[in-house]
């Protein structure tokens, strides 16, 4: 089965939120000594999608 894709458009404010955001619940998770493997990847997804300019 294919996976549905899903396309977020943000503006640089929303954008900024995102990553600030993924990156506290990463700090978060080290300090609970949990795994961040998940949000990494994340991480990386939003910091590598290419810009698209309106």
């Amino acid at each position: 089965m294919f996976k549905k894709k899903h396309y977020l458009y943000l503006d640089e404010s929303e954008y900024n939120v995102l990553v600030r955001s993924l990156v506290e619940l990463k700090n978060r998770l080290i300090r609970a000594e949990r795994f961040t493997d998940c949000v990494d990847e994340l991480i990386m997804k939003v910091l590598s999608a290419p810009v698209k300019r309106i």
